[in-house]
């Protein structure tokens, strides 16, 4: 399951679909081929998204992981 907390490492690493997901979002997860550091959540806030925005990729994410399972 996919969390606020997760590495983006991790994210990258095992749902491999959600770097298109977060590049839609102009959230940076992958630089010079390797990904960034830090969680699905700082990335975010980077970005000046707020706590909604994130429940909002959260839950995305999770039905895309169910879909692409």
């Amino acid at each position: 399951m996919i969390t606020k907390d997760i590495q983006i490492e991790d994210l990258v690493e095992n749902y491999p679909f959600a770097v298109r997901y977060l590049m839609e979002k102009k959230i940076r997860c992958i630089m010079c081929g390797d990904p960034v550091w830090g969680t699905l959540e700082e990335a975010a806030r980077e970005k000046g998204f707020d706590e909604k925005d994130i429940r909002v990729f959260v839950d995305e994410l999770n039905t895309l992981a169910e879909k692409n399972r």
